[in-house]
């Protein structure tokens, strides 16, 4: 069973050109490479032929991939986003109460996940902690480093 991924509308347009980058521009590529080193003879001993034909099974992994990720993609509607709770799309400031840091994620799909736009994909241990969450609740989190509790301070938009 494939598995619904929520994601924005600029989120799925991005997988769109990607496809369409790699379907139209790339996947014609390989094919000529393809047939310019079956071009060159013997097949048995043709190391351009492999490795054309290993990139197009990897470039056809990805295509198919991102079709899947497109197929069972649903928009998510921004003027059904609650902020009483946690859920995706939410932006939420956190804070370590160990170290009294305070940290702001936006928690996407796993497709738009980008740390270093403070994006963190919901499938994440601090996002699966966090989702259904309040203000002021406390939330202690396994991560790779150990448990870390954390209190929601604000959720937004």
């Amino acid at each position: 069973m494939n598995k619904v991924s929520y994601i924005t509308e600029e989120g799925l347009q991005k997988l769109k050109d990607e496809l369409d980058q790699l379907v139209n521009i790339e996947r014609p590529a390989i094919s000529k490479l393809i047939a310019e080193a079956r071009d060159k003879g013997d097949l048995t001993e043709n190391a351009e032929y492999e490795a054309a034909k290993e990139a197009q099974g990897m470039l056809e992994l990805k295509i198919n991939k991102l079709q899947e990720i497109i197929i069972n993609s649903r928009i998510i509607d921004d003027s059904r986003i609650d902020t009483n709770t946690i859920q995706i799309m939410n932006r939420v400031k956190i804070g370590n109460t160990k170290n009294n840091t305070l940290m702001e994620y936006t928690i996407v799909s796993d497709s738009e996940a980008d740390l270093k736009q403070g994006k963190i994909a919901v499938s994440t241990p601090i996002a699966k902690g966090l989702i259904g969450k309040k203000v002021g609740d406390v939330v202690e989190i396994q991560v790779p480093v150990g448990i870390i509790p954390f209190e929601v301070i604000e959720i937004s938009i």
